[in-house]
């Protein structure tokens, strides 16, 4: 089974608070974004036959959300709330409040439920490592005794089976993380590749501009000395003929196992980053994690907006096919 529910083993729900735990069988990473990226979570919203057509998520300490669930017969039903805590890839804490459409807090007799359902609940979920696989717990804390609540038990409960699945289903691929409470982005993506051969395509200067950026850049190695204290040069052309340049300097090197540089986009000069790939053993295969440390959160949200998502993936797709024929 991909995932089980799980009995509460840290102590009984307080009044008022419902609690369900469940180990899913993915990482914490995974389960984490399942939560904190809106397109995500669309895929798993609600309860079974329950769709989420919009989905808007302010992430930080302060920020809001707002979730419209739409029911089998067309109705929507909208939430808000406000993050109170984030501890990433741990934690987060949220109130949790009946919504109309523009984000206004209503009370449960907009949606034909009793007053007795406070205006504001509050939501806590943790993640835990579990070898490999992650311990979820959610505790929704507000709720009075009675079917309104045991309503609730069973829409969560049915909205998990949709997540297990969704972690299952997610495409392969990169998965792209963006965490601005640890500054960092981590990419990770198995390729069916011997690691040998995953290093050597990061490490060779003739197979570089073969994999290295989007396919509409053309990217040329001006410099490439791979050891720790080298200097590495990239220049990049689009179909325009406008150049870029990239450059760093090697900081570690441990073949095959792991690689650590710096990243300094020329346009912005000033700005560094340091990338610490690791290279896993998985047979026949590679697991490939990158994790890119920024300087300051406003420089992982500037790169981020620049449309470096989009970009890592599509170098990860041209290195998919360049490792096929290697």
């Amino acid at each position: 089974m991909p995932s089980k529910t799980t009995k509460e083993t840290k102590g009984k729900a307080k009044a008022g608070e419902l609690v369900i735990a469940r180990t899913f069988d993915a990482p914490r990473e995974r389960v984490w974004k399942a939560w904190t990226d809106p397109e995500q979570a669309k895929r798993w919203w609600g309860p079974k036959g329950f769709t989420a057509p919009f989905i808007k998520i302010d992430f930080r300490v302060g920020g809001k959300y707002l979730f419209c669930m739409r029911s089998p017969d067309g109705k929507d039903y909208w939430s808000t709330g406000t993050y109170r805590e984030i501890v990433p890839m741990e934690r987060f804490v949220a109130t949790d409040s009946f919504a109309d459409a523009e984000g206004n807090v209503v009370p449960a007799s907009h949606y034909g439920m009793p007053d007795e359902i406070p205006l504001e609940l509050v939501v806590t979920v943790t993640f835990e490592d579990f070898g490999g696989k992650t311990r979820m717990t959610l505790r929704h804390a507000g709720f009075p005794v009675g079917p309104h609540r045991d309503g609730a038990n069973q829409g969560w409960s049915e909205s998990f089976e949709k997540l297990a699945a969704s972690l299952i289903e997610a495409p392969s691929g990169t998965e792209f993380v963006a965490d601005r409470g640890m500054r960092q982005v981590v990419m990770t993506r198995v390729f069916n590749a011997p690691r040998d051969r995953v290093f050597r395509a990061y490490t060779d200067p003739k197979l570089i501009p073969r994999w290295w950026g989007p396919r509409r850049y053309t990217t040329v190695v001006e410099k490439m000395d791979v050891r720790p204290g080298g200097r590495w040069r990239y220049l990049q052309r689009d179909e325009e003929g406008h150049e870029f340049g990239f450059h760093g300097e090697y900081r570690e090197i441990v073949p095959p196992e792991r690689l650590v540089s710096t990243f300094e986009f020329e346009g912005m000069p000033g700005h560094v980053l340091l990338d610490t790939a690791t290279f896993e053993d998985l047979g026949r295969r590679t697991r490939l994690t990158i994790t890119s440390q920024f300087e300051s959160v406003e420089d992982l949200e500037g790169m981020v907006k620049s449309g470096m998502e989009s970009g890592a993936r599509e170098s990860q797709d041209r290195l998919e096919e360049l490792l096929a024929t290697l």
